[in-house]
């Protein structure tokens, strides 16, 4: 990987956003029910916990479950279901071992079009529809995954010009106009006491 993004708005975050696949994925996966941008700054956290600067699939996949659910659990923990993502992080490792040979990034670099993209994505463990679709537009905003319909395999999240998600955060303005979106979901849901659409945001 070989770009620059700023989804965190912090420099050692970002910088392992922009270099490590592995990094995208766990930030994804930990975007549930807490802000994108916090959920994205704690693969940085984890890999320090872990004694290193990146995340590393195999270790990940073979260390002891309760010693991980230690660490995403001390202060500050980085999620606020830390044992349950603990587990969820180890779980999609597991996988990236057993189907893509550790290598996170072979999810997406063999999809030859955009429904094939979104497929894979879906397979790994924790990633539903509306996660899915997001990350589809994250890696073809952001990281220069395109494979042939790749926008409309993405849905609404891969219109440009949009601030829907995470995959629309290249800075504190356009951060500030992804908040503001999710706002007024939440805000019209609670009018028509229906939960959003967007609610679990990626």
């Amino acid at each position: 990987m070989d770009v620059a993004v700023h989804i965190t708005q912090q420099v050692e975050a970002d910088a392992l956003l922009s270099r490590s696949a592995l990094a995208v994925l766990v930030g994804a996966l930990l975007d549930w029910q807490v802000p994108s941008e916090w959920a994205f700054a704690q693969p940085a956290v984890i890999a320090r916990r872990l004694g290193g600067e990146d995340l590393d699939t195999h270790r990940i996949a073979q260390h002891d479950p309760a010693h991980l659910a230690a660490l995403f659990a001390a202060p500050p923990a980085v999620h606020d279901s830390p044992a349950l993502m603990a587990r969820r992080v180890q779980e999609l490792c597991r996988h990236l071992v057993a189907r893509h040979d550790g290598r996170a990034a072979a999810v997406w670099e063999q999809a030859a079009t955009g429904r094939e993209l979104y497929r894979r994505i879906n397979e790994l463990p924790g990633f539903g529809r509306q996660k899915s679709q997001i990350f589809v537009a994250l890696l073809g905003k952001q990281y220069g995954v395109r494979p042939d319909g790749w926008r409309e395999a993405a849905g609404a999240y891969g219109e440009d010009g949009v601030h829907r998600s995470v995959a629309d955060v290249t800075g504190p303005e356009s951060l500030e106009k992804v908040c503001a979106h999710r706002q007024e979901v939440r805000r019209a849901a609670k009018e028509s006491k229906v939960r959003p659409a967007e609610h679990h945001h990626l």
